[in-house]
């Protein structure tokens, strides 16, 4: 694949959605879908080892260069829903997905929703959401509510230079990663304010969601996933906290596993060409038939 991208924005109903491109048009159609908070950026030291693909990565709604939604909060399939646009809007009937941490619950959402849809998923370090049970929803709605009544009292962090953001990011992030992975984000991640700098991304990002899947509801999207899928879970990743989700995705045993020593950034890190060959191996399986140009 070549190793520079090409912008793009998609003009949507309700929104515009930017994004990166590499690859050209005749190779696997794949829509990469980046974690909470990130953009488009997070494969770039990822997408130019890619192998007969045509990437298309999202700043998904809220993130990056791409409008915000309205005063509402962001939901996964608020997300997933604009990534069908985007398909829409690209020509593409069948995709595959690639997505990394909340873009690989994302890619879960839709795989296990419209399978006739999906060629394949490969995901990093992700799978399912936070979940609570249906007794908590009462609770959780609240807590919503309470936050985005005070959103817009709270205002973004101004930084007199970038090398201070990136230092921000690194030490403020809710998982380790590096200063040099960092600066790949903020780049793209930055807009000017009052001389100096600041996020691009959403304010509401940060609400609680309004409403959670329960656990059942997750395990469901999961087990609806027929298409070909894969998970690269990274060892000393972010899901290594939560000892009952290692538990399940051991048990979905139509999920290819691949262990990886790593953070939770590991596509972003010196994992990178590591990560692709998998990712190689796996577009390469889908079916030829299957692969329609874009």
């Amino acid at each position: 694949m070549t190793t520079t991208s090409r912008e793009v924005r998609f003009s949507l109903p309700s929104l515009e959605v930017a994004g990166k491109v590499w690859g050209e048009p005749g190779g696997v159609p794949v829509i990469g879908l980046h974690g909470w908070l990130d953009n488009a950026a997070t494969f770039d030291r990822l997408a130019p080892a890619l192998q007969g693909v045509h990437l298309v990565a999202l700043d998904l709604a809220g993130h990056g260069l791409s409008d915000h939604l309205p005063m509402a909060g962001y939901s996964l399939w608020q997300q997933a829903s604009i990534v069908l646009q985007v398909a829409g809007e690209l020509g593409w009937d069948r995709f595959a997905l690639l997505g990394h941490s909340m873009g690989a619950i994302i890619s879960g959402v839709l795989a296990g929703s419209l399978p006739e849809r999906i060629l394949g998923a490969a995901m990093i370090d992700g799978l399912m959401p936070f979940t609570s049970e249906a007794d908590d929803a009462p609770k959780q709605m609240a807590r919503f509510f309470k936050s985005s009544l005070a959103v817009g009292n709270k205002r973004k962090p101004v930084y007199d230079s970038v090398e201070k953001a990136v230092s921000a990011r690194v030490l403020g992030g809710t998982t380790p990663i590096s200063r040099d992975a960092v600066s790949c984000l903020v780049e793209r991640g930055l807009m000017p304010d009052h001389g100096g700098w600041t996020w691009r991304t959403d304010p509401q990002l940060m609400l609680p969601s309004a409403l959670r899947f329960t656990n059942h509801h997750a395990v469901s999207f999961i087990e609806a996933i027929e298409a070909p899928t894969m998970l690269v879970l990274a060892n000393q990743g972010v899901m290594h906290k939560h000892p009952q989700v290692l538990d399940r995705i051991e048990r979905f045993k139509h999920i290819q596993l691949h262990k990886m020593d790593g953070g939770h950034h590991l596509h972003l890190e010196e994992q990178a060409p590591a990560v692709a060959a998998l990712l190689n191996d796996f577009y390469a399986a889908l079916p030829a038939r299957d692969v329609s140009p874009a």
